[in-house]
């Protein structure tokens, strides 16, 4: 008998170990080392291949050769989903969409199922709720259900030869940490069941050409559960994110080898299920009649599109030593940075004030346009001055003080104007060579022109 092999997995970083330890060397991450067992090769050669009927033989192709024909992309019946996606839904292609519980991943998926069983084959593969669950839901949310088909089921090969029976267009796994591949000794949910799980379902996907959305759960940071192969192998990797107490929803894509990364769609939660927002700037600019101090709007690239959103800064006398520095939406770290750029640059002093800023509708910005708007706000809840209600700021601070542009300048620009600003702060590098009807540009160099364009 083959000695048994075995390997030790960080669950949260996907780095390998030789034997089990408390933290991982990588991460940092406590109790995140699990066992598993590392299949061999002719058993991985059988695995792969087992149960693939009819399946074609590879072949070695020239370049030119290959037909570059545009790949059949097929809608799903929210446009917002569709932008994420880069155009539509790729048939062969594996999406791996996560969120945290109550989010609507399954309620999404469940209204998008339901739509295309009209004019395609689908199949909803469900592990973790039974089919009575799910058809009280698709009740309850006023959806067609006469053409959908549904199963329930977690063991991966009894899902692929129904499929193979059946021969879905597209199909639903609802969640890969509850599926399970028979060759591999470990329970469901760990590092080897996730990872040959995944695997066995991209290969089943691409070979038979069916487009599948493959549900995962996160961790308590909010990261995707599992070993990072499961990201690798798959095509696009979304995220759906939300406060359970809120209303709106946002689903972004990590990874898309048929789009643009960091493509942002936004949702409504409704008693009917998910509605796409298709003006998600109005809905971020829903600001009181009256202008107070410490608000300003920025706008932001997301993908494809500028999206215009609200900046808040509270700016308070500290009773602490160490005043605190407080970012929600941005990044904490590059806060900090931007205060001391203000001390050096703007001789304005914050030693022993508390610094709170918050992006409106829980919108997360990464890019570094939002440096300008950041500060101007801060500056202007210190000094009890609220900025003109028209005004919409962006543009990168560097560590000199210098207003360094950002891409799609006249872009933003434009989109502001299309909601009814009149007055817009853009780094120099950015002015329009155009003037844009109705928009007064003023273009700023240094962090002192900005200052003295709101003093």
């Amino acid at each position: 008998m083959a000695k048994r092999k075995t390997a030790y997995v960080c669950t949260e970083c996907g780095a390998e170990f030789p034997r089990w330890q408390g933290q991982c060397n990588e991460c940092k991450a406590w109790n995140t080392i699990s066992e598993f067992v590392v299949s061999s090769a002719k058993t991985a050669v059988r695995g792969a291949t087992s149960g693939y009927a009819g399946q074609t033989q590879a072949k070695v192709e020239l370049l030119n050769t290959i037909d570059l024909e545009a790949l059949p992309r097929f809608a799903s019946g929210f446009r917002e989903l569709d932008r994420v996606l880069g155009g539509g839904i790729v048939p062969g292609s594996a999406i791996l969409i996560g969120g945290s519980p109550g989010a609507g991943k399954s309620t999404l998926l469940l209204q998008v199922m339901c739509h295309l069983a009209k004019e395609k084959s689908a199949l909803y593969v469900t592990g973790e709720e039974s089919l009575q669950q799910v058809a009280m839901r698709a009740k309850r949310l006023a959806l067609p259900d006469d053409k959908l088909m549904m199963l329930a089921e977690t063991n991966v090969e009894t899902i692929c030869e129904l499929a193979r029976a059946h021969n879905p267009a597209i199909m639903v796994i609802d969640s890969i940490q509850v599926m399970h591949v028979s060759d591999v000794q470990s329970a469901p949910g760990s590092v080897s069941q996730v990872r040959e799980s995944a695997a066995y379902l991209t290969r089943f996907a691409k070979q038979h050409h069916i487009a599948m959305f493959i549900v995962g759960h996160v961790t308590k940071d909010g990261n995707l559960a599992g070993p990072k192969v499961l990201e690798h192998c798959i095509d696009c990797s979304m995220m759906l994110e939300g406060e359970s107490d809120g209303r709106f929803r946002t689903l972004r894509s990590n990874k898309n080898r048929f789009g643009a990364v960091n493509e942002l769609g936004v949702f409504g939660m409704t008693e009917k299920g998910l509605r796409e927002v298709n003006n998600p700037s109005a809905i971020f600019l829903s600001r009181g009649e009256n202008q107070s101090p410490g608000s300003s709007v920025m706008v932001v690239w997301e993908g494809t599109r500028p999206l215009l959103v609200e900046i808040q800064a509270l700016v308070d006398y500290s009773q602490m030593a160490n005043p605190r520095r407080v970012a929600v939406g941005l990044e904490q770290n590059r806060l900090s940075m931007l205060l001391a750029v203000l001390h050096r640059h703007g001789d304005v002093q914050m030693n022993d004030q508390d610094v709170f800023v918050n992006v409106v509708g829980g919108v997360k910005v990464a890019e570094t346009s939002a440096d300008l708007a950041l500060l101007l706000a801060i500056i202007s809840s210190f000094r009890n001055r609220p900025l003109p209600r028209d005004m919409i700021i962006f543009g990168e601070v560097g560590l000199a003080g210098e207003i360094r542009p950002v891409p799609n300048g006249t872009e933003r620009i434009s989109e502001a104007a299309k909601h009814g600003f009149k007055r817009a702060i853009v780094p120099k590098a950015n002015a329009p060579k155009q003037p844009i009807a109705g928009m007064t540009v003023i273009a700023a160099a240094q962090l002192t022109d900005a200052l003295e364009a709101i003093m």
